[in-house]
Order: structure tokens, then C-alpha cells, then sequence
């Protein structure tokens, strides 16, 4: 049998890439290694799958510019609209994340199993495409199955134990097209620092930049960090981790609300009101006890205005981030420009799409980087009707 599409991969970008492909007609065949299709959507959101945001438009994606031709045409608005014809509702809270309204993962793994059967696709799990080879009809797949056209939709390599391998770039490669190297993005931090044991549990809502060598901001977030045994975690901080490289350096603002000379101010303010007050009952009013130990500790000194630096630029060396294991997604991957963005068929290869982590696109926490595997999966599915 030659199917009219064959899609290597059933985790979010695939089930999307089969139910349009579906849609549109002809014989689809859905491929996926693992014992079951979904696996990884399953553990997302802590298990809630936050699988929207509605400001995927103004989020500053990786390749944002290639991006934005699916996630125009699949904006949030449209991802409502496409889990609706699947039979599923969804609310947004008030951060704009969208969550399915059953507030469970395995609802959105069930309504888009269901809708890819409905649609006429034949699941293939326990199948690993370890080749794709272009002939004069198509495309040879594991030297036993045919198809005229593929979508390839492995993902990236990020959480392995979930059926991200990494083996999409092998299919890839092979076809002429260039991997940007695939690196964690949306993990853990690790540190070098012999004060980490103090603030390990610790949490602080905090600035972080992540600089170079030469002390130039490579990037910039806010909010909720947590210390760790042997680094940082939260979302500020994994929002830079696509960037945490051995020589770059965590800079944390632990009172970013006060600029340093307001906190200079502050702090001699309570040092006139309570001359005996020891460093550590000086800075207690401001922050966390052991945090403010730490930075007495960090700053070496007993003046307040090392305090003051400190507390400002609290800065740790990097040692790199804890890998793939423990990424949520992947940066880098399929170069983009070797893709058409208003399609996601190769520019190389006639008949071959990518879509989902798979390409070198990457995004922040907040259900953005799910948003796209829908997006993606559908243009790629959407556009067989041409």
C-alpha cells in the first residue's frame, strides 16, 4: 500500500499534523515509536497541559519571524476553535495561559487520539523510522513502507524518557538539510558556588541576567527562582537557560524593586534607627534570613555599601545547565531557512515537512511552545490540500 501522507512522530505536533492531514483526505499513517502516541503531552503543565497562551503573537520566539505564518493562521482564537471541533473546552486564566477546562492532560491526549481516528488515520505505534529515502514517487520509509509525502514530527531531544530522541535530526540530515546543534532550553541552571548548600530550597522573586564573559547582558528575565543543590530552577531562571554556558554568569537583582541608590538609602536609614543592630538583623527587614546570610557571606565586608552592591548583583558563575533529562524543550534544530515558512515543506526535498520542536524554533514558559506544535502541525497537515 502507498499512503497518501506518512507522519514519523504521534506527540503533539504529529496528532495536530494527522488530524489536518486527515481532514484534507487521502490515506494517513501515523508512526510513533513509542507503545503509545502522546506520552510527553501527558506530563506538561505538571500534568494540567497548559497547551496555549494569548500572547503567542507577541512572544518573542526563537526565528520569530519564520514562526509567525503558522502561528497567524493558528492564533488562539483558531486553537479554541480546533480543540472544539476535537470536543474540548478550555479556559484561560489570568495570566493568559490556556489550560484544557478539565484541568487534566490526558483529556487533550484523548480528544486528539479520538479526533485522528475519526479522521480516518491509522496509528502505527512500537515503530521506529530509523530511514526516509526520497524515490521518483515518494518517499521509502524503514525500507517497507511507502508514502507520497511525510511529515516529519520527532520532536527535539528534550525529556527523552518521553519519546524525544533526538533521531528526527538523523532522518533529516541524510536529506541534505543543515541541524542547528540541539541544545537544553527551559532547565535547570547549574551553578559553581561554594554558598549554594545555604540558599538550597530557598525562593525569591528576583531579576536575573544572564552575561557573558565580558560582563554584557546576554539575556534578562523576572520572577519566581529557586535555589537548588546545585544551581537555580523557577521559570525566570529557565527562561535563560537556552543561553547558560560554562564562562556565562547569573547575575540576580534580589531587590529589584529599589535601585541602588535607594537601597543604599534604606539601608542606612535602619542602620541610624538601630546602631546596634548586627549585618544580619540589618538586611533581615528586606530579605530572607538565610538569602541575607548569603550575601553578608558573598560580600566579604561588613559595609553597607558592599551590601548593597551585592544584594544588587548577586552574581554566580555557570557550569552549565542539567541536559536533556531535565529540559522541557529543545533549542536549535532543523535550520529554518532551508523550509518555507507559509507551508513547512522543504525547500530541499519536494513532499517533505517538519513541523513542532523539530525545527529550530524555541520559545518561554507558558504554553508558547505547545501553541506552536499545534500550529505547526496543522500548516504542515493543511497544506497537502495544495
Amino acid at each position: 500500500m502507498i499512503y497518501d501522507t506518512a507522519i514519523v512522530g504521534a506527540g503533539a505536533s504529529g496528532l495536530a499534523a494527522a488530524i489536518a492531514a486527515g481532514r484534507a483526505g487521502g490515506r494517513v499513517l501515523l508512526l510513533e515509536r513509542l507503545p503509545r502516541a502522546g506520552k510527553k503531552i501527558l506530563a506538561t503543565g505538571n500534568g494540567r497541559c497548559n497547551l496555549s497562551n494569548r500572547a503567542v503573537l507577541e512572544h518573542p520566539y526563537h526565528n520569530r519571524d519564520f514562526a509567525l505564518s503558522a502561528l497567524k493562521s493558528f492564533g488562539p482564537a483558531e486553537c479554541e476553535a480546533f480543540f472544539r471541533s476535537l470536543g474540548l473546552a478550555l479556559r484561560e486564566d489570568a495570566e493568559g495561559r490556556v489550560y484544557p477546562r478539565s484541568n487534566t492532560a490526558s483529556s487533550v491526549l484523548d480528544a486528539l487520539r479520538f479526533g485522528a481516528a475519526r479522521a480516518g488515520v491509522t496509528l502505527r505505534c512500537d515503530t521506529h523510522v530509523r530511514s526516509v529515502r526520497r524515490e521518483r514517487q515518494g518517499f521509502l520509509l524503514n525500507d517497507d513502507i511507502r508514502a507520497r509525502r511525510v511529515i516529519l514530527a520527532a520532536g527535539g531531544c528534550a525529556a527523552p524518557a518521553h519519546g524525544s530522541d533526538g533521531s528526527g535530526f538523523a532522518l533529516l540530515a541524510p536529506l541534505g538539510h543543515a541541524i542547528v546543534p540541539p541544545k537544553p532550553a527551559l532547565v535547570q541552571i547549574r551553578l559553581k558556588s561554594p554558598i549554594l548548600p545555604m540558599l538550597k530550597g530557598l525562593r525569591v522573586s528576583a531579576g536575573i541576567t544572564l552575561e557573558n564573559a565580558e560582563g554584557l547582558p546576554l539575556r534578562e528575565a523576572f520572577g519566581e527562582i529557586l535555589f537548588t543543590e546545585d544551581g537555580l530552577s523557577g521559570i525566570a531562571a529557565m527562561e535563560l537557560s537556552r543561553a547558560a554556558e560554562p564562562g556565562t554568569v547569573a547575575v540576580l537583582d534580589l531587590l529589584p524593586e529599589l535601585s541602588a541608590p535607594a537601597l543604599a538609602a534604606l539601608l542606612a536609614e535602619f542602620a541610624r534607627s538601630c546602631p546596634e543592630a548586627s549585618p544580619e538583623q540589618l538586611l533581615a527587614g528586606l530579605l530572607p534570613k538565610r538569602i541575607g546570610e548569603a550575601v553578608i557571606k558573598q560580600s566579604g565586608s561588613n559595609k553597607l555599601d558592599h551590601f548593597t552592591k551585592t544584594a544588587k548583583r548577586f552574581a554566580f558563575p555557570v557550569a552549565g545547565t542539567r541536559g536533556f533529562a531535565h529540559a522541557q524543550i529543545t533549542a536549535g534544530g532543523a535550520a529554518v531557512s532551508e523550509f518555507c515558512a507559509g507551508t513547512l515543506e522543504s525547500r530541499l526535498v519536494p513532499g517533505l515537512y517538519a513541523c513542532g520542536e523539530l525545527l529550530d524554533i524555541d520559545g518561554g514558559c507558558g504554553g508558547f511552545m505547545l501553541h506552536w506544535a499545534w500550529a505547526s502541525g496543522l500548516l504542515a497537515g493543511q497544506s497537502l490540500r495544495q
